[in-house]
């Protein structure tokens, strides 16, 4: 017996440091693994409402087995507690509130035990190994790794990256590149999630940062922080665009990037299965950087709309099909590239446009101030496009224009206001007769426009109003690359929130819906302090 136990010793220090080497974890791990089977073996030996512990010496591999019991004065429980007469058996001194320790033989597998056990340690171990590559992967986001292809399923490539295996979804995939189970790839670690299967480690190719990694390990100033990538968009498989800056005034950013007869870009190129690279000198100022953004195209000018978060960009008439690029690449990667949505125009496109405001600006002066045609196109030739900015602008501004006084100015602006009055009083009746409640005017912000807006929305009481979140309410239309001709469905898609159009920021909207919601928690402490029925 003592050479049978002798045996198991040594076979189950054996096996433990096997495993241990083979998975990469640590040997306390499957010494743990071991206890845990050992001690449901033995509760199913001896009764599983026992309390059973085991311990396996690392070192000598001896395991000892014991029942933990409470001293109590009254037993309750004859698995968990003895009584003190019982007690002093098993310890001498035992007293009530005592736990004391009763050791167990030695237990003999069977067959269904020995494979009960097996999975219990199997379980064990795999669980330490799932957190072992989490831990290992976790903090090596956009990190470029490689590894071999293991398999592909429905599309999606299964990468062994040695101690773990990452996987390159269809959507992360270079278009039309072709790889084999075998094949040596170079992908970036995008994520690295937990899952119920386990850290599951997703790879991509496609990716900008995949584009500014390699250009890090070709050119030694990116590496070494001389020269950095301060923007990137990619077309995968087609065509990418990269805004470089240097921040050594002696070294040009695109020349080092493209390499002695474009060496280097052209090992980046391979690499990404022939994908064209247009390298850019990256700008602070967001028009020049919008042109050079637009390369090989020539711009004329750019007009930019903050409020819109727009950028509109006149090219000449025979330039805009290279600016817009084949199927709107180059103007939509120019767009993610300097994050602006960007319209383009022409010459004529432009001059039409400019008359087009023009005569519809002069016309609201004239119709709203009741001024002549010449005296409108004096003020929007001055840059006035608005009532607002008649109205509110300072008086010399107005008095200075050639042909203009002070008293022309004063009566301008009075003329201003009083439209501005009208068009307010109409909008309140509008607002009345769309059901719009009269507390929503009293929210921070909100202007009669605005709630003629929210009532054509259906957005009528305070509750109504309470019920939104901060986006649904004042998120801005989603910033994409346009044409001035492109079709009306394609714009209307991308409309934003009810009160979009006013500029509102998310801060504005959050503080608008917690006005609203604010007679919420006053009604509830009302109805906390009223007294309940019955009550003196």
């Amino acid at each position: 017996m003592a050479t049978a136990i002798s045996a198991n010793k040594a076979e189950l220090l054996a096996i433990a440091d096997s495993v241990a080497k083979e998975k990469l974890i640590d040997k306390a791990i499957v010494i743990e693994a071991m206890e845990d089977a050992i001690q449901r073996a033995a509760k199913n030996r001896y009764g599983i409402e026992n309390d059973i512990r085991a311990k396996l010496d690392p070192q000598s591999g001896d395991l000892r087995l014991w029942r933990v019991v409470e001293v109590v004065e009254a037993v309750d429980d004859y698995f968990k507690q003895v009584d003190v007469a019982q007690a002093q058996k098993l310890q001498k001194g035992a007293v009530i509130g005592d736990y004391i320790v009763d050791p167990l033989p030695p237990i003999e597998f069977g067959r269904i035990q020995a494979q009960a056990s097996k999975q219990i340690i199997f379980q064990k171990v795999r669980d330490a190994e799932r957190e072992r590559q989490f831990e290992e992967f976790k903090d090596r986001q956009n990190e470029i790794i490689t590894g071999v292809v293991k398999r592909v399923e429905f599309g999606h490539v299964v990468v062994d990256l040695g101690r773990a295996e990452g996987v390159i979804r269809r959507d992360q995939q270079i278009p039309r590149e072709v790889v084999r189970v075998g094949d040596r790839v170079r992908s970036i670690i995008l994520n690295v999630r937990r899952e119920n299967r386990g850290p599951q480690i997703f790879l991509s190719r496609a990716h900008p940062e995949f584009m500014k990694k390699l250009f890090a390990q070709e050119v030694p100033e990116i590496y070494d922080g001389i020269i950095e990538i301060k923007a990137a968009a990619r077309d995968p498989g087609s065509r990418a665009k990269i805004g470089v800056i240097s921040h050594d005034s002696s070294i040009d950013p695109v020349g080092a990037c493209v390499g002695m007869k474009g060496s280097r870009v052209q090992a980046v190129v391979q690499e990404m299965q022939g994908e064209k690279i247009d390298i850019i000198p990256w700008s602070p100022d967001t028009a020049t950087f919008v042109v050079n953004a637009l390369q090989p195209a020539n711009v004329s000018r750019v007009v930019i709309d903050e409020e819109e978060d727009r950028i509109e960009v006149v090219v000449p008439d025979d330039q805009l099909s290279l600016a817009i690029g084949r199927r709107g690449q180059n103007v939509r990667l120019a767009s993610q590239l300097t994050a602006k949505a960007i319209d383009i125009l022409t010459e004529t496109d432009a001059s039409e446009k400019r008359q087009a405001e023009f005569v519809a600006n002069s016309e609201l002066f004239q119709n709203e101030l009741d001024v002549d045609e010449t005296l409108a196109q004096l003020l929007v030739a001055e840059g006035f496009s608005s009532l607002e900015e008649v109205a509110y602008v300072e008086l010399d501004e107005i008095a200075s224009i050639e042909g203009f006084d002070e008293e022309l100015g004063q009566e301008l602006q009075s003329r201003a206001s009083e439209a501005l009055e009208r068009r307010e009083e109409a909008n309140r009746q509008l607002r009345r007769s769309l059901g719009v409640e009269d507390d929503l005017a009293t929210m921070p912000y909100m202007t009669e426009a605005m709630l003629v807006t929210l009532g054509k929305a259906g957005i009528k009481t305070l509750d109504d109003l309470a019920d939104l979140a901060t986006d649904e309410l004042v998120q801005k239309k989603r910033a994409e690359p346009r044409r001035r001709n492109e079709d009306a469905p394609k714009r209307e898609q991308d409309k934003g929130g009810i009160l979009a159009e006013y500029g509102l920021s998310d801060e504005q909207g959050n503080e608008i819906i917690m006005a609203a919601r604010a007679h919420w928690f006053t009604d509830d402490d009302a109805a906390a302090a009223a007294p309940a029925e019955g009550d003196a």
